[in-house]
């Protein structure tokens, strides 16, 4: 038999941010029997969970669900959008938004590539000023769309998309507003008709607390409409398809039934205790764990406390200390895996994950043992992040729970 863990006793503990833990509630819902994609039990199975996915996306209009990781949902949004050769804004706030500027440029789009220079934007949200005055100087409307991160999971930086959508307004441009929220949904508010998005992207394996394998498009009528005038090749993201197929509760190819047994499971789970409950106790949590990042006297990746993820906390480690290294020890001695640093932050900070299926304990257990890890690893720490955690939790004891 395949070993997957090391370890001789205990469960795992699986702290980065995403693929987050999958509670036993939703595995049980997957290991259903598999049934029939074309028969009358499969229609009810994707009305519902389509119909779920507009309440976890904030809208009314479509939602296509995709047998795929969240970077086939981003190729879905380009290409469904967009033709060979056009222009397209983009806004580097981390290692995922820099890869999404790469899908784009292999399938033939012209990208403009904008931020803040070096590390320290890595450590900002998106500067809707910069994408205002860019969409101001484009006279020509020769910019079709403006691609931004709400979530970048390689840095715990929250971007304000409401401002995009203003800055874009502001300049009175025509252009789409693409927004990928793979790591910030059903984690974090997230409202796609009220801010105006015109494509949003989402996954399955991070607040859906589902592993990898579903990728999602929320659809705006304008997006709807500009994919009628989109000549980039595509045949399998196609939304006429899927939008069609949809209206009668089937797919045009085959879909993961399993995974929408999961899928259908965990909105009951999210949407049964209420979107605001679920995104105020990711807020606490991030909380807690910046609070002993405080006490630690290391500082947190990102750079504005408004803007920190409530998914995730990236901690930077001191010059010369090899964070993965600090992760490696983590990971032998306590059973606990970290999100590494990627691409420009590689070695230089690691990420604390704390979303979906998590609480308090869970969260002071991963201080716990980054506060050993660091330790061992011969980092001077000012005191106390497990104490500094346990404190912020105590004093801010969770509503749902006070009898």
């Amino acid at each position: 038999m395949l070993k997957l863990d090391y370890h001789p006793s205990g469960r795992h503990f699986l702290q980065i941010p995403g693929p987050s833990p999958v509670p036993d509630r939703i595995l049980r819902a997957m290991s259903l029997p598999t049934i029939d994609h074309r028969g009358p039990e499969f229609a009810g199975l994707a009305f519902k969970v389509i119909a779920d996915m507009q309440k976890i996306f904030q809208t009314q209009h479509p939602v296509i669900i995709y047998p795929c990781s969240g970077t086939g949902a981003w190729e879905a949004a380009l290409v469904n959008t967009l033709s060979v050769g056009d222009h397209v804004l983009m806004y580097e706030t981390g290692q995922f938004a820099t890869l999404w500027n790469k899908l784009a440029t292999r399938l033939g789009i012209q990208t403009q590539f904008i931020g803040m220079p070096g590390l320290e934007g890595w450590r900002h949200g998106v500067q809707a000023n910069m994408i205002e005055a860019r969409l101001k100087a484009d006279t020509h409307h020769s910019i079709k769309a403006v691609c931004v991160v709400h979530n970048e999971t390689s840095t715990g930086v929250t971007s304000d998309i409401p401002a995009v959508r203003r800055a874009i307004d502001n300049a009175k441009h025509p252009a789409l507003l693409l927004v990928d929220t793979v790591s910030g949904l059903a984690a974090i508010d997230y409202r796609h008709d009220a801010w105006g998005v015109d494509v949003t992207v989402g996954g399955s394996q991070k607040g859906l607390m589902l592993p990898p394998g579903l990728g999602f498009n929320a659809i705006s009528p304008k997006a709807l409409e500009a994919s009628q005038k989109s000549t980039m090749p595509k045949s399998f993201w196609a939304w006429d398809e899927m939008i069609e197929f949809n209206k009668t509760g089937y797919f045009p190819t085959t879909p993961n039934t399993n995974l929408l047994y999961g899928l259908s499971e965990a909105c009951d789970m999210l949407l049964g205790q209420g979107l605001d409950v679920v995104f105020k106790r990711h807020k606490r949590w991030s909380a807690g764990a910046c609070a002993a990042v405080n006490a630690w006297g290391l500082p947190i990746q990102c750079a504005d406390p408004e803007l920190h993820s409530p998914i995730l906390t990236g901690v930077m480690t001191p010059e010369g200390i090899d964070a993965d290294a600090v992760r490696k020890i983590i990971y032998e001695r306590f059973d606990c895996s970290l999100g590494t640093g990627l691409g420009k932050v590689k070695g230089r900070m690691f990420r604390i994950g704390h979303l979906g299926d998590c609480n308090d304990l869970t969260v002071i257990a991963t201080v716990s043992a980054c506060e050993m890890g660091l330790k061992l690893s011969g980092v001077k720490l000012a005191g106390s992040g497990v104490q500094a955690a346990m404190d912020y939790f105590s004093a801010h004891p969770v509503p749902a729970l006070i009898r």
